[in-house]
């Protein structure tokens, strides 16, 4: 959820709730990131977490990247944008790895790759909980070779970008969350954090039966109060409409509502990120601003029309009371399925 609906209070909010609230850093500098961290802590005394970019290994085919921005430049001048400069950088990547080791919150999570074995290793000397995000079994090994504390089981039906280490050009290809989660649980002996398509109370207990130690939800706070959600996407997130994984907004795969730019783009955008990623960022800011749902990314998961207006400590709580009925029901206690004692 970086680079829009994640904000310091949404961790904050849900903190308060009993979850783990995330701090989302990518696209931030480390002091941008530093004074979140800081505003969390002036509200709450709770653990929480930060979620990192790893850097891409080498830059993309200049050629591609040069084809591709050719193609939307007509998208930015409808907007009145430029493009940006489709540059190649590491997210400021060392630098917030120093500034984790220093201010050392409860666990930092990584996308888009597994750190070196050292980092992992700095950040458990400072006492952090290190997370890794999977999308098959194969970087599950790997996240587990390199020390990782535990994986973040991505499913394919998440919203929002995928958390993989390679992006192999496959659009749609991926494993569901519960096959995954069953295949990871064989293959590697890690904590499991179970994301994709969790928007309640039974879909949170389904993926602790399939053995994972917690639940990761995006896309069912994203029109919570606290969110930084774009209006223009918060009026579309409710609706029955179909997602796609596309590169079209940012070079690497990612979820999101289907819209005009995704269905005319998506073919044609290369593997290239942060390449595409900036050179389309003030394209997408000016669309939202012009309340453009066809010109932006609509990041969603599969389920995104079962999501609640409602504040985000409410939902987390109602889901796990609501998980917590599943669960009293399966093993034979009273309340049944779907009841919550949560606030309404």
């Amino acid at each position: 959820m970086a680079g829009g609906p994640s904000t310091p209070e949404l961790a904050i909010a849900v903190c308060r709730a009993g979850g783990l609230g995330v701090l989302a850093a990518g696209y931030k500098r480390a002091e941008a990131v530093a004074n979140e961290i800081r505003a969390l802590r002036a509200a709450t005394r709770a653990p929480f977490g930060v979620n990192l970019f790893v850097p891409s290994a080498e830059p993309a085919d200049p050629e591609q990247v040069r084809a591709y921005l050719q193609r939307i430049g007509p998208e930015a001048e409808r907007q009145g944008a430029d493009l940006g400069e489709p540059r190649f950088d590491d997210d400021d990547w060392e630098a917030k790895v120093e500034l984790m080791c220093a201010e050392r919150p409860a666990v930092v999570s990584f996308t888009f790759g597994c750190p070196a074995a050292e980092v992992l290793d700095r950040l458990r000397g400072a006492g952090i909980s290190t997370w890794v995000t999977i999308t098959n079994v194969a970087e599950a090994r790997a996240a587990r070779a390199s020390g990782a504390d535990g994986v973040i089981v991505q499913g394919t039906e998440a919203g929002g970008h995928r958390g993989g280490f390679i992006d192999d050009g496959s659009d749609e290809a991926g494993t569901g969350l519960l096959a995954l989660l069953r295949l990871t649980a064989r293959a590697v002996p890690l904590p499991m954090i179970a994301t994709g398509g969790i928007m309640d109370g039974p879909a949170l207990a389904a993926v602790l039966c399939a053995g994972a130690t917690a639940g990761q939800i995006g896309t069912a706070l994203m029109l919570a109060p606290e969110a930084a959600t774009a209006e223009a996407q918060r009026a579309l997130l409710a609706d029955p409409t179909p997602t796609r994984v596309t590169r079209a907004f940012s070079g690497r795969p990612a979820r999101g509502i289907v819209n005009r730019f995704l269905a005319e783009h998506s073919a044609t955008a290369p593997l290239a990120y942060p390449e595409i990623h900036h050179a389309t960022s003030p394209l997408r800011a000016a669309a939202r601003k012009r309340g453009d749902a066809d010109a932006f990314n609509l990041w969603a998961g599969q389920a995104h029309e079962l999501v609640q207006a409602r504040p985000a400590g409410e939902i987390v709580r109602e889901m796990a009371d609501e998980a917590r009925a599943v669960l009293d029901h399966l093993s034979g206690g009273r309340r049944g399925p779907g009841t919550s004692a949560g606030p309404r």
